[in-house]
């Protein structure tokens, strides 16, 4: 279940809060943008003193654009249950995933548009690269990926690439032109990965170390 002020668990005050603050967010920053006048109102709404915002959301907007992006998270892998990922194929299971995030944020719609907007200042790309970073992770264990090597990272961050101008389409230029990016996207990196399939990247630094082998130990028997 999506968390909200009335789902967090009911002792952790902070969490509860967190989500009250969020859901008063989500109201006012279609009139008042994603900065910190909204945080400001929406931590009014909820009786919160400067102090207490200041404890809760020491970063005011930046926090809030993570409390909005891992509750979209949370709503799309609720949404992805009732998906038969182990009868897909992986392209499949992406666009799926990816779908799925898309119509989980565009539950926000204005909010969401705001918080893109805010997180693509300069002072706020790196938000969003790590936000888009922990949703692509978020969605690749959903689609059953259990890489530990190098792939696990170069699998995300080309996920990572595809979701960041995916939402922005969403958000901006609609379902229709957004799943079609999404299908050509998936499309050029299952092309790349079957041309990559054949090369060996790593026989320049074998070449490399043998000759630095051979020179410190000298030729081989």
């Amino acid at each position: 279940m999506t968390e909200t002020a009335e789902t967090a668990p009911k002792g952790d005050w902070a969490d509860r809060t967190e989500q009250a603050v969020l859901d008063a967010a989500i109201e006012r920053a279609p009139a008042l943008g994603w900065n910190t006048r909204m945080t400001r109102a929406a931590c009014e709404a909820c009786g919160l003193s400067l102090g207490d915002q200041e404890l809760l959301l020491p970063n005011g907007p930046r926090d809030l654009a993570v409390l909005l992006s891992r509750r979209h998270d949370a709503r799309a892998l609720k949404a992805l249950e009732a998906t038969p990922a182990a009868t897909m194929k992986i392209r499949e299971r992406i666009a799926a995933a990816v779908s799925a995030r898309m119509e989980a944020g565009a539950q926000d719609l204005e909010a969401a548009k705001r918080c893109a907007g805010f997180l693509s200042l300069p002072t706020n790309v790196d938000l969003g690269f790590k936000l888009a970073w922990e949703t692509a992770d978020h969605l690749w264990r959903w689609a059953g990926d259990t890489a530990t090597d190098q792939n696990h990272y170069s699998k995300r961050a080309i996920l990572g690439g595809i979701l960041i101008p995916a939402l922005t389409m969403r958000w901006f230029d609609g379902r229709e032109a957004a799943e079609a990016f999404v299908a050509r996207r998936i499309e050029n990196v299952m092309a790349f990965e079957k041309w990559k399939a054949g090369k060996d990247f790593d026989a320049p630094v074998r070449t490399i170390t043998e000759a630095l082998g051979r020179l410190r130990y000298g030729q081989k028997a």
